[in-house]
C-alpha cells in the first residue's frame, strides 16, 4: 500500500515538474508577443500622432488606426464644411474638425507606448 503512495507521489511531481515548465514556455511565449505587438504599436502611435496634427481635419489619423467609420465621419464633416463654407458655418465646421484632429494628435503623443497600445489599439477606444 505504501508503494502505491509512493508511486502516487513520484507521478504527482513529475506531472507537476511538467506543468512548471509548459507554464514557463507559454509565459516566454505571450512576453515575447507582447513585446512585437508593443513595438508594431509604437510606429503607429508616431505616424498617428503627426498625421493627426498635419492632416486631422481629414481623419487620416482615424484610417491609421483602424477606426474606419470615425475617419469617414471626419472626412464628411470637412468636405461639408468646405461645401457650406460660403455660409460662413462651414468655416466653423473645418475649424472644429481641424482643432479634434489637433488634439487627438497631442494626446496620442504624449502617451506612453503601453498606455496608448492599451487604449487605442486593444481597447479600441475611438475619440479622444
Amino acid at each position: 500500500m505504501s508503494e502505491e503512495k509512493k508511486d502516487f507521489g513520484d507521478k504527482a511531481e513529475e506531472a507537476a515538474k511538467e506543468f512548471k515548465e509548459e507554464a514557463k514556455k507559454t509565459t516566454n511565449e505571450f512576453t515575447e508577443n507582447a513585446k512585437e505587438a508593443l513595438n508594431s504599436g509604437d510606429n503607429k502611435k508616431l505616424l498617428a500622432g503627426i498625421l493627426a496634427i498635419v492632416l486631422g481635419q481629414l481623419g487620416v489619423h482615424k484610417f491609421i488606426l483602424g477606426y474606419q467609420k470615425e475617419g469617414f465621419i471626419m472626412l464628411g464633416a470637412t468636405v461639408i464644411g468646405y461645401i457650406t463654407a460660403c455660409f460662413v458655418v462651414g468655416s466653423f465646421i473645418v475649424l472644429g474638425v481641424a482643432i479634434v484632429g489637433l488634439i487627438e494628435g497631442i494626446i496620442y503623443l504624449t502617451k506612453s507606448d503601453e498606455e496608448f497600445f492599451n487604449t487605442y489599439q486593444v481597447g479600441k477606444k475611438p475619440w479622444f
